[in-house]
């Protein structure tokens, strides 16, 4: 917000010859003026960290999502051990995000790959963050946790898991947020130097950054652990483990939907920014159209699902539907402040057929995936980040990302393709950064299965 500037020689200059004493009334009223302006930079800052706080509390409420849909969709026998994960999660990440994350993601100034300030949250506050800045970034970054930790339920002991989380909270996630979201980073939208193919990657809130990251940490995770005992017969064919608590899951869900809302709208930071000041359209319009855009495309997903799969298999499943949901939630993370409304229907209606055809395939190589996570999450959130390059509006680029006239935008609104090829870039780098670092953590930690699994 501009200060409201007041100088005390041109007002007494105004005065009229009686004035006693021109300088001194000058002062004194631009000393109020004064006042005054500091009361309006003090609430702006007010407003934005109090907005950010409250988007903190919402995307950490996705833990209790993440748990209780875990605790659902496992076998009852399993459930302590699952809750214990996603506790972990929560627990070991503040502290290893707190140590190294936050500063490997968001140490500035640094180079392109990594991060190198703000280790222990020392001198924060800064000019550049606060401490409410932070504590919303570690919600994301146990969040990607919180993705693994359905993808191997049933099959991993606590330990094992405290330090594949640790890792990815700690190292694999913060270099990935650096790189597309810190200003320094190689492929942020947000680098002041050269953006990638002039444009940057555009993933506002993590469609590539967090699920894609925890999705593919997760499909490495199952893959290496092997499928639960029982879940293929001798002959290959798929035997059904079905969880052992389906209003858990839609509890879960709900929960999951409400925190998304702080997980989308939160990405923007500050809410009190005027694109024209006296206006009635500014940031704070943003915001609702980004809450529009994920309702509208989890939604959409959601029937898409449930149409789907009663064509498919003849019944009604509403687990299936939960999932659709969160995969139509996941995919439009990444565009969900750039794109029309209309677009984010579109992009829940293929989210959906994404994960169907991706959970098809599972079924085909013998991946066993309990919350579907990696599906969902790695198959939907890839659609996402290709979606963006897509339908990319070239307004709402423009009021998201300022500064850069002519930054290109979808390709199908007639931005041309570099934002594609931008975006296509992330996903190629996601999936080797993820594959080179977590799956050799997962055959270091890997534990033997028993015939029982684990209680």
């Amino acid at each position: 917000m501009a200060s409201l500037n007041c100088s005390a020689v041109q007002l007494a200059s105004l005065f009229g010859a009686n004035t006693t004493d021109a300088t001194a009334a000058a002062e004194y009223i631009c000393g109020q003026f004064s006042v005054v302006s500091n009361k309006f930079t003090d609430t702006t800052f007010a407003v934005d960290s109090t907005y950010l706080l409250f988007s903190a509390y919402l995307v950490f409420s996705m833990q209790l999502g993440f748990a209780m849909l875990c605790a659902g969709s496992v076998r009852a026998k399993n459930t302590m051990n699952i809750m214990l994960t996603n506790v972990l999660d929560a627990a070991a990440g503040c502290l290893f995000y707190y140590v190294f994350g936050f500063a490997f993601a968001f140490g500035s100034p640094s180079n392109g790959f990594i991060g190198y300030h703000f280790f222990g949250l020392k001198e924060i506050p800064s000019s550049l963050y606060d401490y409410s800045y932070f504590l919303y970034q570690w919600a994301f970054a146990i969040a990607a946790a919180g993705i693994t930790s359905g993808s191997i339920a049933e099959r991993t002991q606590f330990v094992a898991y405290l330090i594949y989380s640790s890792f990815l909270t700690g190292f694999v996630y913060p270099i990935v947020s650096h790189w597309f979201w810190s200003s320094d980073g190689w492929a942020s939208p947000n680098n002041t130097g050269n953006l990638l193919f002039g444009s940057g990657v555009i993933d506002f809130a993590g469609s590539g950054v967090v699920h894609m990251v925890g999705g593919i940490a997760g499909f490495y995770g199952a893959m290496i652990e092997g499928p639960r005992i029982g879940r293929f017969d001798h002959t290959g064919a798929t035997v059904a483990l079905r969880g052992h608590n389906a209003s858990l899951v839609v509890l879960g869900t709900f929960l999951l939907w409400f925190g998304w809302y702080g997980f989308n709208p939160g990405s923007f930071a500050k809410i009190l920014n005027p694109y024209t000041s006296g206006n009635y359209y500014g940031q704070w319009s943003a915001v609702g159209r980004t809450a529009v855009t994920t309702t509208l495309a989890g939604c959409t997903a959601a029937l898409t699902t449930l149409f789907s799969k009663r064509i498919l298999s003849g019944h009604w499943n509403v687990t299936d539907v939960c999932n659709g949901l969160l995969g139509g939630f996941a995919a439009i993370t990444a565009g969900c402040s750039v794109v029309e409304p209309w677009a984010a229907v579109i992009c829940g209606f293929v989210a959906a057929l994404v994960l169907i055809g991706c959970n098809k395939l599972a079924e085909k190589v013998k991946y066993d995936d309990p919350l579907e996570a990696a599906q969902l999450h790695g198959g939907c959130g890839a659609w996402g980040v290709i979606f963006t390059a897509l339908f990319a509006t070239e307004k709402y680029v423009n009021e998201v990302y300022p500064g850069r006239p002519g930054r290109p935008y979808g390709l199908f609104m007639g931005g041309g393709g570099r934002l594609l090829a931008a975006n296509i870039v992330q996903i190629l780098v996601v999936i080797g950064w993820v594959s080179a670092t977590m799956g050799p953590s997962v055959l270091g930690t890997s534990q033997t299965q028993s015939s029982s699994d684990f209680s």
